[in-house]
């Protein structure tokens, strides 16, 4: 499966607020979805639930290191699988460091404000082309935003398109299961 940066589709809502960000990009693929029955709200699910392990791990160690400092981390979920299962993808639902902003027909929005940096992670499918798109947008509130994200806009570009390959990947594997 091929993976490609490209630039912030032009019909997302990050790109129709007219914002001007510190950090922007987009990544995006393509994917079967022969029924085309897919929903924003499978791809939000498939976003909280297909990623790899070691993407986990390395949120658990950013929410130790963040804690010092007093930044938002993600809650110790104890039963994971079942929040996702309640999870409807809904606006104002939380899952992790994730709130739902938005979501309409085919695209979500999640994303946090903090104290130092605010971002979003939009979710689009353009269902003509059968593309999936990841972008994620961020804003510094402070100097200490610019600083934090020193160290994980590395991290960022290799986990993010890690992550769309995922999505695709359960999607597909939804679309199997219920032909």
């Amino acid at each position: 499966m091929k993976i490609v940066r490209t630039t912030l589709p032009y019909n997302s809502i990050l790109n129709t607020s007219h914002k001007v960000y510190d950090y922007m990009d987009s990544f995006q693929g393509v994917f079967n979805d022969v029924e085309n029955k897919t929903t924003s709200a499978d791809i939000g699910k498939a976003f909280f639930s297909s990623g790899p392990k070691w993407v986990g791990k390395l949120f658990n160690l950013r929410n130790k290191i963040v804690a010092v400092f007093g930044l938002k981390t993600s809650e110790n979920v104890v039963d994971n699988q079942k929040q996702l299962e309640n999870f409807k993808c809904e606006p104002g639902e939380q899952l992790g460091l994730f709130k739902v902003f938005l979501k309409t027909d085919n695209e979500v929005i999640l994303g946090e404000d903090d104290k130092h940096l605010n971002f979003r992670v939009s979710l689009l499918l353009d269902k003509s082309t059968k593309n999936l798109t990841i972008s994620t947008t961020v804003e510094f509130n402070n100097w200490f935003g610019r600083l934090y994200f020193l160290p994980v806009r590395p991290f960022h570009k290799f986990i993010v398109p890690t992550m769309l390959k995922g999505i695709i990947n359960e999607l597909e594997k939804q679309e199997k299961q219920n032909s």
